[in-house]
């Protein structure tokens, strides 16, 4: 199998060697840059399986680097920072990161978490799909990873591809924040606040007023549901 190839955005040296030494030691491809400029040219000119991003760099920061990235790309973005506040997470996570860590970190439990998201990922465009799954305005062509919304194609990153999916394969049904958690990240809901912040976001994609969305909506006290007009 090919090797998967990553993209790391990082200005210490000595940081972006060691997670160079522990990606190739599992026979990653790794390329390394030292702002958010040059992550956001890389990303233009090949294609990478996952991007590894810090935030605090000079010129282009890591979160202007996403909010950029995100304008053409999907690729799965970790972000490992030094910002280690809630509000810096939900906000990373808001602007199209797929996962977060903080400085200092556990090269293991790195390894782990880049091995997960590259697994989730792998595992998903492996896996048989319907063909289509069409709710009210909302297509999703999963073996395509398209998602249109009365006729106009929207860009969901894979893990909001995989939470849409879910819940449109499974319309009117309640799903709990860590059930959502438990069967997208296969691993247990150690976060489960996570899921508001890609529910957020899928709302803003496909809803026309994501305030009052018409179709992910929230059974309070419980969870997560698609609503399908016709099935209620």
């Amino acid at each position: 199998m090919e090797a998967y190839r990553i993209l790391i955005a990082e200005d210490d040296p000595s940081i972006l060697r060691s997670l160079e030494i522990y990606l190739q030691n599992k026979n990653y491809i790794c390329q390394g840059v030292k702002n958010g400029q040059e992550a956001v040219d890389q990303v233009r000119q090949e294609d990478y399986d996952l991007i590894i991003m810090d935030l605090m760099m000079p010129g282009m920061s890591g979160e202007e680097a996403i909010v950029e990235i995100r304008k053409y790309s999907v690729v799965p973005i970790l972000i490992l920072s030094a910002k280690s506040e809630d509000l810096d997470k939900i906000q990373g996570l808001t602007i199209g990161a797929d996962d977060y860590m903080t400085k200092p970190f556990n090269p293991m439990e790195l390894l782990a978490r880049v091995d997960a998201i590259l697994r989730r990922n792998h595992t998903y465009n492996d896996q048989d799909h319907k063909d289509q799954i069409c709710i009210g305005d909302i297509l999703l062509c999963p073996e395509e990873c398209r998602v249109e919304v009365a006729g106009r194609p929207v860009k969901l990153t894979p893990i909001e591809l995989q939470i849409l999916e879910l819940l449109m394969t499974n319309p009117n049904r309640v799903f709990s924040m860590d059930e959502i958690y438990e069967k997208i990240w296969k691993e247990p809901a150690v976060d489960p606040k996570t899921v508001t912040v890609h529910i957020r976001r899928i709302r803003e994609k496909i809803e026309i007023d994501p305030k009052n969305p018409r179709y992910l909506q929230v059974a309070w006290g419980l969870g997560y549901k698609f609503v399908d007009p016709k099935r209620r």
